[in-house]
């Protein structure tokens, strides 16, 4: 078992399951130390690590820009896209069965995969974000084709108050005939969140309903702040 690896097992799953069933997302704290953050965000300048580069604004999505990894994955990133679906495949195929659907997942990761790309679905999702002053990701939801894996993790690169400010990651629920309830998730550098791709099961007075989930990043008032994304199914 590799750092990575073991450091993913160490979590309190049992807590991180409770912390997505009530609130709709988990913390990992720690789960990057500050020397791979910095050697994640240092990547973004080398084109060689990417399939294609996103300039939000051109697309209406907001202010800032992305990069999609190409395969193969760097080994950092890989290795948290395959322990991290080990730990959550439980918990997605629970809410699904929850949901009513039909659909379940395979235990590792890369059946998984074998599933996405024998539907077409053969492009890696991985990606960094950069954001500069008055940058803003609008609120969306990450579904890149047929097969989606409901959930996903983004880690904080950057340190707040000191590399940025502003640039809070936000969550928003929409539940039926509610209005929406937004939350901002506190991280720090080297911090996860675990989250949503597009609904989760939520326990009502009259059994399990679904509520639609996005996400999204505030606008920065000063600095940079760089983000790693991991979706675990690939797109189109």
């Amino acid at each position: 078992m590799n750092a990575i690896t073991e450091r993913i097992a160490a979590y309190d799953w049992s807590a991180a399951e409770a912390a997505l069933d009530e609130h709709g997302w988990a913390p990992l704290a720690g789960a990057l130390t500050a020397g791979e953050c910095d050697h994640l965000a240092s990547m973004y300048a080398c084109e060689e690590h990417f399939r294609s580069r996103v300039v939000m604004a051109r697309h209406g999505f907001g202010r800032g820009e992305y990069k999609y990894f190409s395969y193969p994955l760097p080994a950092l990133v890989a290795e948290l896209r395959a322990s991290l679906y080990a730990r959550l495949v439980t918990i997605a195929n629970r809410w699904n069965e929850h949901l009513k659907s039909d659909v379940r997942f395979p235990d590792d990761h890369a059946s998984f995969i074998e599933r996405c790309h024998r539907a077409g679905q053969q492009r890696p999702t991985p990606l960094l974000l950069q954001y500069g002053p008055e940058d803003y990701n609008c609120l969306h939801q990450d579904l890149y084709g047929e097969h989606v894996f409901p959930l996903q993790v983004t880690w904080l690169l950057s340190r707040p108050g000191d590399d940025f400010t502003g640039g809070e990651f936000v969550l928003t629920e929409q539940r039926p005939r509610m209005q929406s309830r937004a939350e901002i998730v506190p991280l720090a550098q080297g911090e996860a969140v675990i989250f949503p791709v597009h609904h989760r099961p939520v326990q009502g007075t009259r059994g399990i309903y679904r509520v639609n989930m996005r996400h999204g990043v505030s606008r920065l008032r000063s600095g940079h702040r760089h983000t790693l994304g991991i979706i675990f199914h690939d797109a189109k």
